[in-house]
């Protein structure tokens, strides 16, 4: 094996939390020194990635959120946002999430009205006027797809928010419309509506085709048009789902309400994200001391060390059973500095390996050497001629 000594890779541990800390795990990344104040990884987080490629995310004890192709771990600073059903784990990306929407009561259709609607341009001005729920309105959205310039005109229900990323899904990627292409196809901006459009593809949310009688824009400025109805009024190229769902809306697949979480992605279409992996594990795997990792993504098996002494070469024999350790296939970070035993265990904590050996003088004398896995709190003493049978048992 490669030589992996703590002064040969340059390791540097850091006394205080950076005053840049996002999470805790970030912090301890940084103090054990994987990573850089700056997010650049750094020796012991490049040999962290090296396990990282070859472990199951699965069996790391972490809080994973997934779907088929994606893998989340929820984090307050995450910059993605999730919707995660409790009840039967249906877990997406919000601005793709899907739920169960409900109609209003069903009402016979009534014919078209024109009403005057002075400086009433947004759905809470025109609720307000007409004193009638959101829910009883059209919202009116319009875009121009890029790769063609082709005018989309979007109608969802008026308590309900457009989802981009299910509309780009759907007809490719758009562009907010102008006010040349607004005119051109008959619409009227803050007054428009699906009805006498021209050259124009429309969408609808699936919940329209179940809302009667809805208050639309009339495409003319100053006015709207009660009752409107689809399909009696207008036609639609694209019926689907597009509208975002949000917290406390009833889940797709079993009607319990839905939590929005901030998360970080771990997995996409198969991929890893060895940084955000890294950062779930500081922030799931660690004390008051340091890093807790797990045995298949620490950097090295076995944090090794030595405590100088006044008669015996600790340092000396610590490199020896180095190189048996190694030999025996058991990684190994040998701290070969010769620095104070409260500065090293320290280190040792903070790097988070999942066992630490001591060298001693004391210990040596009788020939046993001290063990301690990381997560527990007592130390063992045990026979130098078994250590490498008693860390075999401890890492299996």
């Amino acid at each position: 094996m490669y030589p992996m000594k703590y002064t040969s890779l340059s390791i540097q541990t850091q006394r205080e939390f950076p005053n840049n800390a996002r999470t805790q795990g970030w912090g301890w990344l940084v103090r054990a020194g994987y990573l850089t104040r700056e997010n650049q990884i750094l020796a012991l987080g490049e040999k962290m990635n090296e396990r990282l490629k070859t472990s199951s995310i699965d069996s790391l004890s972490l809080s994973l959120l997934k779907n088929e192709l994606e893998t989340y771990f929820p984090l307050s600073t995450g910059n993605t946002e999730i919707a995660h059903c409790p009840a039967c784990h249906y877990t997406e990306r919000l601005e793709l999430a899907q739920f169960q929407k409900t109609p209003l009561p069903h009402e016979e259709e009534h014919p078209l009205e024109k009403v005057s609607t002075p400086d009433c341009n947004t759905i809470e001005a025109l609720a307000n006027l007409l004193n009638i729920p959101k829910e009883k309105t059209a919202k009116a959205l319009m875009y121009v797809r890029k790769m063609d310039g082709k005018f989309i005109f979007i109608a969802v229900r008026g308590d309900m928010q457009l989802s981009e990323a299910k509309l780009k899904k759907l007809v490719g990627e758009v562009g907010l419309a102008d006010a040349k292409s607004i005119s051109k196809s008959g619409a009227e901006a803050g007054y428009a509506s699906p009805i006498g459009l021209k050259d124009a593809l429309v969408l609808v949310d699936d919940l329209i085709p179940r809302s009667q009688n809805l208050v639309a824009g009339a495409n003319e400025k100053g006015y709207h048009l009660l009752n409107t109805n689809y399909p009696r009024d207008y036609a639609a190229e694209i019926v689907a789902d597009l509208v975002q769902a949000k917290a406390g809306d009833a889940c797709v697949n079993c009607g319990n309400p839905l939590e929005v979480l901030s998360a970080i992605q771990l997995v996409c279409g198969g991929e890893v994200d060895l940084a955000n992996l890294m950062l779930a594990l500081a922030e799931t795997h660690h004390d008051d001391k340091g890093l807790t990792l797990p045995i298949s993504t620490a950097p090295f098996d076995v944090y090794l060390m030595h405590v100088p002494g006044k008669m015996l070469d600790t340092k000396a024999k610590a490199e020896e059973i180095y190189n048996a350790l190694q030999s025996a296939g058991i990684s190994v970070l040998f701290d070969d500095r010769d620095e104070r035993a409260g500065v090293k265990f320290n280190d040792a904590d903070l790097i988070g390996c999942p066992v630490r050996v001591t060298v001693g003088e004391k210990g040596l004398k009788d020939g046993m050497v001290e063990l301690k896995p990381r997560k527990e709190k007592d130390n063992a003493v045990v026979p130098l001629n078994e250590l490498t049978q008693h860390l075999q048992q401890l890492l299996a």
